[in-house]
């Protein structure tokens, strides 16, 4: 079987991508593809109702929410009737630490980590204040940026009730050993909640094989709408109980969602999804299912983004006035450096002039950026996703080049 990527098939496929900037702010958000437009489009123009009606608007919706959680679930390994969609993986955090902290009690504690985005930290020690809660603390190596998974072994005990980790961080790439982690959280049996938004664009992900209870992802990372989605062992989400409104679902997943769903752009992800498994999937067996097609299609970005990232950081790394922030041995393809001299907003802008789009900041790694002594202005960040091309990296290089020489 022949894994093909073409990157230029793959951005001719982004309609964005023809104002010839080098997009290299997928971190925070990618471009939408054709196809995802298109779907949402077609959603609004076939006509579109909320849900349980008896007119065919409305069973339009109901196929569309049916067909996203299928989709979702294809992408990450879960089950359909385990997918709760939101507004943001932050909004989704909130709400299952509001749910799950009603379990708490005093004596009790939870373990967070310094390398997480912080919605994957602030809702949770704000739930463990309310409960007076312990929060204990999971700290990175800051020179080399991992996650120590042996750390676990002291941080968590028998009234551990749940671990909060990333499964990539969204700052300095780094993917912890996250099966590990949740083998500790289990073995004293609490539940581990994973912050898949920064790794599902970049690599295949079973959420099973990383035994997350809880697996957080956002469709606006992997080319799709703005919204995101937990999933979690239907079973699991049976025990819990979220605030809602009286006349709302009380079955799961549907108790967990708050007001009206987005229905176009669940459109929207089911397309997204499709395009991925699209990607370099074109030598399987026709009757490969979509779950097959997305595992083949993402070891081969994960390839593809790995051996354009290694040029990316070469290139970086040859610069003196150039600082790197971590080195860990596995990584989402994510720099995050400072040059000698130059503000991060002021290089930010020195590319922007030369059409390379990088952001700047904390990008909301707030614990780590304090532990490296980077806030309040935090640092730069260049990350690559599958339409990203050596005349992307290119850019960056000469552009950094010209303030770093």
């Amino acid at each position: 079987m022949t894994l093909a990527f073409d990157v230029a098939r793959v951005r001719a496929l982004y309609p964005a991508l023809a104002d010839g900037d080098a997009y290299l702010d997928g971190a925070a958000g990618t471009q939408v593809p054709f196809a995802v437009i298109e779907a949402i489009a077609a959603a609004y123009r076939a006509g579109i109702g909320n849900l349980g009606g008896a007119f065919a608007a409305s069973g339009r919706s109901d196929d569309l929410v049916a067909a996203a959680r299928a989709a979702l679930a294809d992408l990450v390994g879960g089950t359909a009737e385990g997918v709760v969609f939101g507004p943001s993986a932050t909004e989704l955090a909130y709400r299952v630490s509001a749910a799950l902290s009603r379990q708490w009690t005093a004596g009790d504690d939870i373990v967070v980590s310094r390398l997480d985005h912080d919605s994957n930290i602030r809702p949770w020690i704000q739930a463990a204040a309310r409960a007076g809660v312990l929060v204990r603390w999971a700290e990175a190596d800051l020179a080399t940026g991992e996650l120590p998974a042996e750390q676990y072994a002291d941080l968590i005990g028998p009234r551990t009730r749940l671990v909060a980790v990333t499964a990539a961080s969204n700052a300095i790439g780094t993917r912890p050993d996250v099966a590990s982690i949740a083998a500790s959280a289990h073995a004293m049996g609490a539940l581990c909640y994973v912050d898949g938004v920064h790794a599902t664009p970049h690599l295949p992900v079973d959420v099973a094989a990383l035994a997350a209870d809880f697996y957080a992802t956002s469709a606006y990372k992997w080319s799709g709408p703005h919204l995101a989605a937990v999933v979690a062992p239907p079973g699991l989400l049976e025990t819990v109980w979220p605030d809602k409104l009286a006349p709302s679902a009380n079955e799961v997943p549907w108790r967990f969602e708050r007001g009206t769903l987005p229905f176009a752009d669940l459109a929207g992800v089911s397309a997204a999804v499709d395009h991925l498994a699209g990607l370099a999937s074109g030598d399987l067996d026709p009757g490969a299912t979509r779950r097959d097609r997305v595992i083949v299609s993402m070891t081969r970005v994960e390839e593809y983004e790995a051996a354009l990232f290694a040029r990316l950081l070469d290139g970086l790394a040859g610069m003196s006035r150039v600082t790197l922030y971590g080195k860990a041995a596995h990584r989402a393809p994510t720099a995050f450096f400072n040059v000698e001299g130059v503000a991060p907003r002021a290089v930010a802008a020195h590319l922007a002039a030369r059409g390379v789009n990088v952001w700047d900041g904390d990008n909301y790694a707030y614990e780590l950026c304090t532990a490296l002594g980077l806030e309040p202005d935090g640092a730069v960040r260049a990350g690559l996703v599958h339409y990203n091309d050596d005349s992307d990296v290119s850019r960056l290089l000469t552009a950094v080049a010209d303030l770093a020489a």
